[in-house]
């Protein structure tokens, strides 16, 4: 087959002026860590303190891209590489339209992250929701823990495949001890030391949260 002729369509609108428009910056947080181990709950703490400070943000959580978007994928090697490539592609696409992308995925692969490091850049943050596997498996909010020690379920992270610890992230969250609003606090001020969110927050009543 001859290539396929693909030039991609210069934007109109800037960052810089989407940046001015929306009083803040753009940015992809990747929340990884084991499963159970809180960063989807911490990836909503955070997007409803951003809500309530009239922010721009968006949630690119694990398990709701595999109800639709990578629905076809399974947990083999190559099908996680892919369901990691889409997510990253679909930050993309949110970033660019200046939006706080914040990804709760495993990633459980260093060559997982480096995706998005890949096509984002310096504004993406990888975030490691340490929680130690013990406390994971405690939770385990699913019974996904139990079954994998059943043997039931192949390739499970943390039990019967690897997680690689994030070697230099740019925040380690202890979802082991930390609440959710603690959490997001944490996040909200990495994203002002970033230079992604302005240093005071003006005219937005906060949403309270647990």
């Amino acid at each position: 087959m001859p290539p396929r002729l693909i030039i991609p369509h210069p934007v109109t609108i800037t960052p810089a002026m989407r940046a001015a428009r929306n009083g803040h910056g753009a940015a992809v947080l990747l929340l990884t860590g084991l499963p159970a181990a809180g960063k989807s709950t911490a990836a909503q703490a955070l997007d409803a303190l951003l809500f309530s400070q009239g922010h721009h943000a968006s949630v690119l959580d694990g398990d709701n891209l595999r109800t639709g978007l990578n629905a076809d994928l399974g947990f083999s090697p190559a099908d996680r590489m892919e369901n990691l490539r889409r997510a990253a592609e679909a930050a993309r696409l949110l970033y660019q339209a200046g939006q706080i992308v914040i990804v709760a995925m495993i990633a459980p692969l260093a060559a997982h992250r480096a995706q998005f490091a890949e096509r984002l850049g310096q504004d993406y943050l990888e975030v490691w929701c340490s929680a130690p596997l013990a406390s994971c498996e405690a939770r385990d909010p699913k019974g996904l823990y139990a079954r994998a020690r059943a043997g039931q379920l192949a390739d499970f992270t943390g039990i019967s495949a690897p997680y690689e610890q994030p070697l230099a992230p740019a925040l380690v969250l202890d979802t082991h001890t930390l609440s959710p609003a603690r959490c997001a606090e944490r996040l909200r001020v990495l994203l002002v030391e970033r230079g992604v969110l302005p240093e005071r927050e003006v005219g937005h009543a906060p949403l309270p949260i647990a």
